[in-house]
């Protein structure tokens, strides 16, 4: 069940909404909807982003193992090699 909701737009903003939703043959309200959506959507998943990161910090430093910097570097500068190397392992 939707809801109604308002929220203030200054008149360029809502000038360019009217506008978009005129050449796209659609309403300002769906183009609205549209671009809360995606959005929410994007933000949602940049906050799973930022817990999953969160989580591994905390398990790094509760268990010591890491891989360096150069590790890394020298792992990803062999891509694409016929010598590719495997990925780093983790260490203390």
């Amino acid at each position: 069940m939707a809801s109604s909701t308002s929220i203030e737009l200054d008149d360029a903003l809502k000038g360019r909404i009217e506008q978009l939703a005129e050449i796209r043959r659609r309403t300002p309200d769906g183009i609205m909807r549209e671009a809360i959506a995606q959005y929410v959507d994007r933000e949602e998943k940049r906050e799973l982003l930022r817990q999953d990161t969160l989580k591994a910090w905390d398990e790094a430093q509760a268990s010591g193992l890491h891989v360096t910097a150069e590790e890394v570097e020298q792992w990803l500068s062999s891509w694409g090699d016929e010598n590719e190397r495997p990925a780093p392992e983790c260490h203390e």
